[in-house]
């Protein structure tokens, strides 16, 4: 028996409001935290990230601003953050507080350091006042603190468990997300179509908000201008919805001050979960509810795929896991059968595993098109019952197999890449 409480808890902790990119956002949520505890004025700061924070941090736009990067956001933070709103940390921003930001990126009293031996995502903050001192250390997922302590006493720490010891719900690091791996596609797939509808009224919240940041970025002139492009070049239903989710992420990208609602911890990958099929589902006229259903399932597909990538990855999660979500949820709301939503996320993960994560930048609205291209194809192929055949390269006999194999080619045969995509994005060699 499926037990659908388990499945609504991991959505509820997966799928919540983000501003901006959730990398500089969970850095300036640990830094608010360290102000907060050190309760006063910091003199100097000291924050350590591995390679896939520094990477995704280095040039993306921080909301409402127009300046960019880890070390402004953690100035930033300094001024207005405030650890209770989460990956909203910064949503309090004004024009006199990105001056305040300024005059401290400037004064150089925040060092950021990259820890090459740091496995997984990783930050922590040291913030040092005339007499006091504070730590922060995230690990595994964007706002997971594991660590807190002021001068020399330790006020929290649940960071001596590994990642297989944190899915069980017993230890003190434990984290709902991994919980969905003691369930099968088939059984999200049912959970999908059975789960109660007023359980995932919360869904509706992530379209609204979505489409809301995807209007702006087909109308307004942002970044580089793709998401008015793609708009202006619509042909039909599946064309407008690459031109609503790149907009969106387009607007992201370059901090345009409204939140979206993210998906495994990640902004553009609830902007490829939700906003395809919303935009596919109401120009088709689908009932609200089977659009909702479906986006459930892209949901719980993507969380399911993150699980076994990781929350940061070599390979772009917003084609390997959002997209793979996407292309389920297509299929699902096409009125596919197991077979076929399953034989969608074979396909979609046949054809566009190789795409890189090279950082969090204008640039991935385009990887968002090309993975929603891919998504709706993958989609359209299953039902039509046209699937790549599992002896293909990594597919495995059974989906979750392939999810698998996707995650061994990841974390183990890429476990380098990350620090080379780095190394050339810092010397651009």
């Amino acid at each position: 028996m499926i037990n659908n409480n388990l499945l609504i808890e991991i959505l509820k902790d997966q799928v919540k409001p983000a501003l901006g990119c959730t990398e500089p956002g969970a850095v300036a949520y640990a830094v608010a935290r360290a102000k907060e505890i050190l309760d006063s004025n910091v003199e100097n700061l000291i924050i350590g990230v591995n390679s896939n924070i520094l990477k995704n941090g280095l040039g993306v736009g921080i909301p409402g601003t127009n300046e960019r990067g880890i070390i402004f956001a953690a100035a930033l933070s300094l001024v207005i953050g405030k650890s209770e709103y989460g990956l909203e940390v910064l949503k309090d921003v004004k024009k006199e507080s990105i001056k305040e930001a300024l005059d401290i990126v400037n004064s150089k009293i925040i060092t950021l350091e990259l820890n090459k031996e740091a496995e997984g995502l990783y930050i922590s903050v040291e913030a040092f006042s005339k007499n006091n001192t504070s730590k922060v250390i995230i690990k595994n997922s964007h706002t997971n603190i594991v660590f807190e302590s002021k001068n020399d006493e330790v006020l929290l720490n649940k960071d001596n468990l590994n990642k297989e010891q944190s899915i069980s719900s017993t230890s003190s690091n434990y984290e709902i997300k991994y919980e969905i791996q003691n369930f099968n596609i088939k059984q999200l797939i049912d959970f999908s179509i059975n789960g109660n509808i007023e359980d995932l009224s919360f869904i509706q919240d992530g379209i609204d908000m979505n489409l809301c940041l995807a209007k702006i970025g087909i109308s307004e002139d942002l970044g580089m201008g793709l998401g008015k492009y793609l708009y202006d070049n619509v042909m039909d239903v599946y064309t407008k919805a690459k031109a609503y989710t790149s907009g969106a992420s387009e607007a992201r990208m370059s901090g345009y001050p409204l939140p979206v609602m993210s998906s495994a911890g990640s902004g553009n990958h609830g902007l490829v979960a939700i906003i395809p099929l919303s935009i596919i589902g109401k120009e088709k006229n689908i009932s609200e509810e089977k659009i909702i259903r479906s986006i459930t399932l892209s949901h719980l597909v993507t969380i399911y795929v993150k699980s076994y990538i990781g929350s940061l990855s070599p390979v772009c999660g917003c084609g390997v896991a959002a997209g793979v979500g996407c292309a389920a949820g297509l299929t699902f709301m096409g009125g596919g059968n197991h077979v076929q939503i399953q034989g969608s996320i074979n396909n979609m993960i046949a054809g566009i595993t190789g795409m890189i994560c090279d950082g969090a930048k204008l640039g991935c609205s385009y990887k968002l098109s090309i993975s929603v291209d891919a998504a709706i194809d993958a989609s359209n192929m299953a039902l039509k019952n046209i699937f790549i055949p599992i002896d293909n390269g990594i597919l495995g006999e059974t989906t979750e197999q392939t999810i698998k194999n996707l995650a061994h080619v990841s974390n183990t045969g890429m476990n380098n890449t990350d620090n080379i995509i780095l190394d050339v994005m810092l010397n651009k060699c």
